[in-house]
């Protein structure tokens, strides 16, 4: 379970301020998908980063139950100087996993052949996203947080991708943020649509991406 306590946080931009969060008092429960809709601009990368831990709020606080992942692709955290492999075990010590299985897990999954044993400098932003994507889903979380990481790679990737993610729900929940909405429909059991830093929920999937498309629409004949 993921609890919002009166969460705010805005930015200064063009000499106005950008809301992201406006006093926000939400729960994701417990072993759910959630969706994260919003318009581009909306705050919802934002949002995740204050759930993860990455980014301190302006006000208010994030209780969480359970262990959360770090944003599932996310590569903040790898060294540029360090392989693959050895970034795998830097991040598996942290969390305090088999580092061997998890070295074993990612080679597998991430599929950088030769790539998985040189310096990360060296990576494509592509394949730098399959490694951390492959690191995330290798650790096992109670809830993982989820920024359009299976929208990397090509279409067998994103099957495997998908096909991996879902054996993880099977014992954890998730918060996913997509702009795809057949990727919603096909992974999420409710969503919250995040819009001029007021959060929504919805138990009914198709009612939230209808409520986004609204909010779409509005955004572009303004």
């Amino acid at each position: 379970m993921i609890r919002l306590q009166h969460l705010s946080k805005s930015y200064r931009v063009d000499g106005g301020v950008k809301v992201v969060a406006n006093d926000l008092c939400a729960s994701f429960p417990a072993r759910r998908v959630i969706a994260l809709l919003g318009r581009n601009g909306a705050g919802k990368s934002t949002l995740l980063q204050m759930i993860a831990g990455t980014l301190s709020p302006d006000r208010g606080r994030v209780i969480t139950r359970g262990s959360v992942s770090f944003p599932v692709g996310f590569a903040g955290s790898f060294h540029n100087d360090l392989t693959g492999a050895q970034n795998c075990r830097f991040i598996g010590r942290i969390y305090g996993v088999d580092t061997d299985e998890l070295v074993a897990f990612v080679e597998e999954v991430a599929g950088l052949e030769g790539h998985f044993r040189m310096p990360l400098r060296s990576y494509s932003a592509g394949m730098r996203a399959r490694l951390a994507f492959a690191v995330s889903m290798g650790i096992a979380f109670d809830t993982y947080l989820v920024d359009e990481i299976t929208a990397v790679g090509d279409g067998a990737f994103r099957e495997r991708s998908a096909e991996l993610f879902r054996a993880r729900m099977a014992d954890a929940g998730a918060i996913v943020v997509s702009h795809s909405m057949g990727q919603v429909r096909a992974l999420c059991d409710g969503a919250a649509v995040l819009e001029n830093g007021r959060l929504e929920f919805f138990d009914d999937v198709e009612a939230a991406i209808a409520r986004h498309e609204h909010n779409m629409a509005q955004a572009s004949s303004a």
